[in-house]
């Protein structure tokens, strides 16, 4: 029985793990990527990505269904592509060019009754209106008819132990109805339960309403945390308090700001769609982002005044931050709002140290030491600053021997604690 050839493009958070979920479903799969680096890394069996472990590629790769490379000529032959590529902001406005060189590569190799795939965030429309005509000139072929042509948005949530690939339903799209059945059969042997729905369109605003949803409740909780310090309130206790009721309520928590390449990117997809659709603002995105893109700005102030309270200046102080990643416990360090506070400290002139147990050496901000965490470490310090709240932090050992700790993820207790 000839076993499918899948190409995934794109062997990053999103990529890779698809990329090892179908080689353990039996499919012969190539990882393409155009970082050079990247791909020499994976060929030695070293993975990048956190829920990657080095032991699950070395089984890939040993298996013989899994091969790393930069050349679109491994693609020949494909049953199946997934597009899984940055989609970032460019000035405000949707960088589609990661998109259009995937498009451009592999549409020399589409053939009949094939299968690709964007799985990519970005706004309604561009699966039909900026991928396929790429595909379609490339190689002379139609969507629908010659090959099909689908969309599903990716849900993968770095760190999480929980809900991975394999146990989150996936939602499936096509640009007719033949290909969304061969979209759905294909996900079908990855993961647990498909969700299918009757266009690429409303799969791709699918995902940006998730990431809407997420940012504009994360900016309100922001918000109710700075008013509720001047108010002199505990915002966590009162978070806690309304989580209590059983219906009506999903409590969100303060913190830095957000980062990664979902809420910071993807809900400005949408807004500025809006904008060139309807030549109107979707002022409920934009005033989230605006919140949440203050935020190390606020933490940075925070501290600022601890440390003046205790008689102690910001410039020439030395500074322990517990995390840069944007996200506890993992290295993605993608606009983290952590990094954002470091710099921010660094140029009011402090002394930035910075506990960061997952990131690579060559993502670590200039101006920035990295320590590992220890008593000498937190008495030394000036404050101590809870950023990213990995687990593998000893949060009893910071209250035990800190001066000042300001915590913005509620993971300390004690008198010299202060909290978001």
């Amino acid at each position: 029985m000839r076993v499918e050839k899948l190409v995934v493009i794109g062997q990053g958070y999103v990529g890779l793990p698809l990329a090892m979920r179908a080689a353990e479903a039996g499919l012969d799969v190539v990882g393409l990527d155009v970082d050079v680096d990247r791909v020499k890394r994976l060929a030695t069996g070293e993975s990048f990505v956190e829920d990657i472990t080095a032991e699950r590629l070395g089984r890939a790769l040993g298996s013989g269904r899994y091969r790393p490379s930069t050349e679109y000529t491994d693609a020949e032959g494909f049953d199946i592509c997934v597009i899984t590529v940055p989609t970032p902001l460019r000035d405000g406005a949707p960088d589609l060019s990661y998109v259009e060189q995937a498009g451009h590569g592999i549409g020399r190799y589409v053939r009949a009754g094939c299968t690709v795939v964007l799985e990519s965030t970005t706004y309604p429309g561009t699966t039909e209106d900026v991928l396929r005509p790429l595909l379609e000139s490339a190689s002379g072929l139609r969507s629908p008819g010659d090959f099909h042509l689908g969309y599903s948005p990716e849900r993968i949530d770095p760190g999480n132990r929980t809900w991975r690939l394999e146990n989150t339903p996936k939602v499936v799209s096509g640009v007719d109805g033949a290909s969304l059945r061969r979209v759905d059969d294909f996900y079908r042997r990855l993961v647990e339960r498909t969700v299918p729905v009757d266009s690429t369109r409303v799969a791709e605003l699918t995902k940006l309403i998730e990431n809407t949803f997420r940012q504009v409740n994360i900016a309100l909780i922001n918000e109710l945390a700075i008013a509720s310090h001047h108010l002199g309130v505990d915002v966590w206790q009162a978070i806690d308090a309304a989580s209590s009721k059983p219906f009506g309520f999903m409590p969100f928590r303060p913190g830095p700001g957000v980062g990664g390449h979902c809420l910071p990117i993807d809900p400005c997809y949408l807004s500025w769609q809006v904008k060139r659709t309807m030549g109107r603002q979707f002022r409920f995105i934009e005033l989230a982002d605006d919140i949440n893109h203050q935020m190390p700005e606020h933490v940075a102030q925070r501290v600022m005044a601890g440390l003046n309270r205790v008689g102690r200046s910001v410039n020439g102080a030395r500074l322990l931050l517990l995390g840069l990643a944007y996200k506890k416990n993992t290295g993605d360090m993608r606009d983290s709002p952590a990094v954002d506070v470091a710099r921010r400290l660094n140029g009011l002139g402090a002394d930035v140290r910075a506990v960061e147990p997952y990131a690579e050496p060559q993502h670590i901000p200039g101006g920035v030491t990295v320590v590992d965490l220890t008593e000498r470490e937190v008495a030394e310090a000036d404050a101590v600053v809870v950023v990213t709240d990995h687990d593998s932090f000893d949060y009893d050992l910071v209250t035990r021997h800190a001066r000042y700790v300001f915590d913005t993820r509620d993971r300390c207790r004690g008198a010299v604690v202060e909290r978001l």
